[in-house]
This record gives structure tokens, sequence and C-alpha cells, in this order.
């Protein structure tokens, strides 16, 4: 009885990861990466989603300025962005790095060092990058809406200060705008999350 308890198990488990394991459809995750982006700018956006193996994929070449990544599945809840095309090499050269398998601190050191000696190009304009989230219990991966998520805006602004924005370094009220890492090639105005 116990082998036949254990092989049903065995069993079950591999069926849920085969059924976890599937992608979701192409246009479901296009819906969903979208999300983020006001509605003019949805149909025209690049995006990015997931195969069967969990390896990130074109998805649609696009035709706007515009970049969605889709959620990633092996990630607890839902969180897509959308952000400038001009963004793109120093995000794809993270996902590289990633990939690599780069923690947080040396992609930030890798990317920093190519930044500053020319062999990686970043915006020095601001730069929109747009996320939604939300509890994986509030998605539905039918239609790709995602119910109560929450919006955050990032506007890339490389090497800026508090002193060149007259932004503060943190929050001092809810959805507030402040400055993450001043100074840095990784500067960025935070505001949100709103509802």
């Amino acid at each position: 009885m116990k082998s036949f308890l254990l092989i049903l198990l065995s069993a079950m488990s591999l069926g849920l990861y085969t059924i976890y394991g599937q992608a979701l459809p192409a246009d479901v995750q296009i819906k969903t990466a979208v999300l983020p982006l006001p509605e003019a700018d949805r149909d025209g956006a690049m995006v990015y989603g997931y195969d069967n193996e969990g390896q990130l994929i074109l998805l649609r070449e696009g035709t706007n300025n515009m970049v969605c990544l889709g959620d990633d599945p092996e990630k607890e809840g839902i969180s897509v962005s959308c952000y400038s095309r001009k963004l793109e090499p120093f995000m794809a050269r993270g996902r590289a790095l990633s990939a690599e398998g780069k923690d947080f601190k040396e992609k930030r050191e890798i990317r920093g060092k190519e930044i500053a000696e020319g062999s990686l190009k970043i915006p020095r304009e601001p730069s929109m990058m747009y996320v939604y989230y939300g509890k994986q219990e509030n998605y539905n991966s039918e239609t790709g809406e995602l119910k109560d998520g929450k919006f955050r805006y990032v506007i890339y602004i490389p090497f800026a200060t508090t002193e060149s924005t007259g932004l503060p370094d943190k929050p001092h009220a809810p959805g507030m705008p402040w400055l993450m890492d001043p100074g840095t090639h990784r500067a960025h105005i935070m505001v949100g999350p709103f509802n």
C-alpha cells in the first residue's frame, strides 16, 4: 500500500509540474505584459514572454518605442513591466548577466563599468518604465487580466543627484516621487505604488 501511495503521489506531482511548466498562450502573455502601458501604446509595444522551458523569448516585434516583459512564471505573484526602447541595451545586458548567474551587485558593477568605458550605452535623457504587479490569486490566466494590481513608475535619469533634481533620496509620503541610486548610472525617479 505504501508503494502504491508513493507512486500515486509521484505521478500527481509530475502531473502538477507538467501543468505548471506549460507557458501561457502567447496572446495571453502579450495581453498581460502590456497592462502597465497607457491604452494607446499597448498594440505597438515589443513583447518578450516565456516558452515551455522557462526561457525568455520574443513574442511580438512591436512598432512603437516601448518594450514589455511578460510575467516570469518562476516568480511568485504577477509582475510585468514596459520601458522605453532606448533602455533595451541596458536591460538586455542585465538579463544576459542574470543568465550567467550574476547577482544584483555583480550586475550593477559590471554594467556600471561598461557604461563608464562606453561599451554599454544608456540614454542620458529621462527614460520611462511602467510596472504593474499583483497577487497570483487575482490573475486570470485565460484572459490575461489582473484584478487589484498596483502601478509603479520609474524614470531613469542616469547620474542625476538630489541637488540636480530637487528630489529627496527617499519618499516622505505615500506616492511621493523620490530619487533612487542618486549620482550613479542607475539613478531613477521612483513614483508609486498606486492602485
